[in-house]
């Protein structure tokens, strides 16, 4: 699934509602972060994967108070400017694979216990 944003309106008249508003928020299963928008912070802003909207409203409406959705949409991914990206440097490291040997060292003895068991 891809990401969503959903947009809760919340009645939040305290301090402690509007804490226990983004509790609940936060709770739900998928949600990667919760936050106030909106003129009066009176609006709920949840991005995440896979987050029942429906569920949301209902938690929040039974903890809270009256509880209405603005919106539910995908999250708009920013897209980095292209003047950053000028002729990136490229740094390359060789490493020699065969640098140590250890096939002198033959099997641990350990191991030869195991192999003949079977």
């Amino acid at each position: 699934m891809a990401k969503q944003k959903i947009v809760v309106k919340v009645t939040m008249n305290t301090k402690k509602k509007a804490s226990k508003a983004l509790q609940i928020a936060v709770s739900l299963s998928g949600v990667e972060s919760a936050s106030f928008v909106g003129s009066d912070k009176d609006q709920i802003a949840v991005t995440g994967e896979g987050i029942d909207s429906v569920e949301l409203t209902t938690l929040l409406r039974k903890g809270v108070g009256y509880t209405e959705l603005v919106s539910v949409g995908p999250v708009e991914e920013k897209k980095p400017d292209a003047a950053k990206e000028t002729n990136p440097t490229v740094a390359s490291l060789n490493v020699n694979p065969y640098q140590y040997y250890y096939g002198s060292y033959g099997m641990p003895c350990y191991a030869y216990a195991y192999a003949y068991e079977i």
